[in-house]
């Protein structure tokens, strides 16, 4: 038997929503409705002078979502399970510290039980070579790491053991894609598999994307996805960009996602940049010389022969020191 109060069904939702945020709400016990009235079970004596009855209730299982709670690991090394990991499409990677590193199959199982999206789960040693591709190695879970992300109403479909991608960078492709204007001239510099252009060719009107890699799965996986989501403006390249970008028409707009080195290359950018274009650039960075580097960046277009500004913010913490830049760099 549950102890519930009885609540007229137009007040259910929000006694409901105060039994909750006051931790009265008892959770192992299903609401129903008897009449006019909805039972909700609670964990206190009465609430709010509605009438206290005691009732049969079907059993409510709390839905976990976080893995650790159920995370099959001696209690002594709870605390060194990650509370981060990627997730790709229905693909997890995280890295498993190596004092738990015997119970990575347990870890694995639990990420999938809790989260019903996950297909596999993958140990992840890092992004390695130029290709910038992850090295896994498979915990739990069927399949391989082959996969279909979905952001905005797009299919990216891509492999994370063979080309880049990466999934927290969503929100910079919905809003590079809207500050697209009808017509543009876009190059990707290093565009994996071109989840930049797909985003943009889908949300936007451009001419035509230049979606150029170093890694040949790259162009294939970028001519899927034009495929899979109806986009005939992305043109896949492989090879270096610095050298291909000169072979191709003036830019309206270039994307730059290579992080740690991308500014290496900006002055290839700006070579071919129509004036007023916008260099859409991502810096990783300690962040107390992230503001030394934009004015030094500043001067080594000048002596290039470019007159540029940064408009640039913060994406997200990277390290205790280090963060993510987003820079949008115009050229004057």
């Amino acid at each position: 038997m549950a102890k519930c109060i009885l609540v007229p069904k137009a007040d259910g939702e929000s006694v409901r929503s105060r039994l909750m945020s006051e931790g009265m709400l008892d959770f192992g016990s299903r609401i129903r409705s008897e009449g006019e009235y909805l039972l909700i079970p609670i964990l206190c004596d009465s609430f709010d002078g509605y009438e206290v009855v005691e009732r049969d209730l079907d059993n409510q299982q709390k839905k976990i979502t976080d893995y650790t709670e159920i995370a099959d690991v001696p209690d002594e090394l709870r605390s060194v399970l990650p509370s981060s990991f990627d997730v790709v499409g229905d693909v997890a990677m995280i890295k498993i510290p190596e004092e738990i590193w015997e119970y990575r199959t347990n870890i694995g199982e639990a990420l999938i039980k809790a989260n019903r999206n996950i297909r596999v789960v993958f140990h992840d040693y890092g992004v390695k070579g130029d290709f910038r591709i992850r090295d896994l190695e498979k915990i739990a879970g069927e399949g391989s790491s082959e996969t279909v992300h979905k952001e905005f109403g797009v299919k990216l479909y891509t492999d994370p053991s063979k080309v880049y991608f990466n999934p927290r960078l969503s929100s910079e492709r919905s809003r590079i894609a809207g500050l697209v204007k009808d017509g543009e001239t876009i190059i990707d510099m290093f565009a994996g598999v071109a989840p930049f252009g797909t985003v943009i060719g889908k949300l936007a009107h451009p001419s035509v994307i230049y979606s150029i890699d170093l890694n040949p799965e790259a162009e294939r996986f970028a001519l899927i996805n034009a495929e899979k989501n109806h986009i005939k403006c992305i043109k896949p390249m492989t090879g270096d960009s610095s050298k291909l970008i000169y072979d191709l028409p003036m830019a309206d707009r270039v994307i730059m996602n290579l992080p740690q080195i991308a500014d290496r290359f900006l002055g290839f950018a700006m070579d071919r940049m129509k004036t007023g274009a916008v260099a859409h650039m991502y810096k990783i960075i300690e962040r107390t010389e992230f503001p030394p580097f934009c004015e030094n960046l500043v001067k080594e277009m000048e002596e290039r022969g470019y007159r540029i500004e940064i408009h640039s913010s913060e994406l997200k913490t990277y390290s205790p020191t280090m963060s993510v830049y987003s820079m949008d760099i115009v050229k004057l």
